[in-house]
């Protein structure tokens, strides 16, 4: 590979890891191609991408980023798998690939500068999608004013009430 072309992916590794959200490194020997490109499809549905390059360009593109942290997961063959949108989406793509597929290794990742291992993204991949999460948030904060109202309607009802019971009393007395 001539200098140029190497220069061109450390560069544009680089923008990519300044602009994700989530890193995760991958050992995907044993893989054939079938299978690989079964990935990228399913990375691209979750909007997310799958890179494999060199493990010294990789090293190089990371430096001054959050996945400098990952440069001891570079070892072997590698590729990365990044997003700048829902990192549970790509967590999620990732791990439900790696339990049909046990060729697909998942090494470690990074997200927002905190170093992930298997079990943390397993459970990311756990969490509900960016969509549920915000629904719940939105019916949350759509809840408290509903019962803020229900609570300061219920204080003149409750009033009324008792005028009513007094004056019932007063009428049958």
């Amino acid at each position: 590979m001539k200098l140029d072309k190497k220069k061109e992916i450390v560069k544009d590794l680089h923008e990519k890891f300044s602009k994700s959200e989530i890193v995760i490194v991958t050992d995907y020997k044993g893989l054939d191609v079938m299978a690989m490109n079964d990935l990228r499809r399913k990375l691209r549905e979750a909007e997310a991408e799958y890179q494999v390059a060199k493990n010294t360009l990789i090293i190089r593109a990371s430096e001054d980023t959050d996945a400098a942290k990952l440069r001891d997961k570079f070892k072997g063959p590698s590729a990365i798998a990044l997003t700048c949108k829902d990192p549970v989406a790509l967590a999620k793509a990732l791990t439900e690939f790696s339990k049909e597929n046990n060729k697909l290794e998942i090494r470690g990742a990074v997200m927002s500068g905190k170093e992930l291992d298997l079990s943390d993204i397993k459970s990311l991949s756990s969490l509900p999608s960016r969509e549920v999460l915000l629904a719940q948030v939105l019916s949350t904060m759509n809840g408290v004013p509903t019962a803020f109202v229900r609570v300061l309607s219920g204080v003149p009802r409750n009033f009324l009430n008792v005028l009513n019971a007094l004056k019932e009393q007063k009428e049958a007395a």
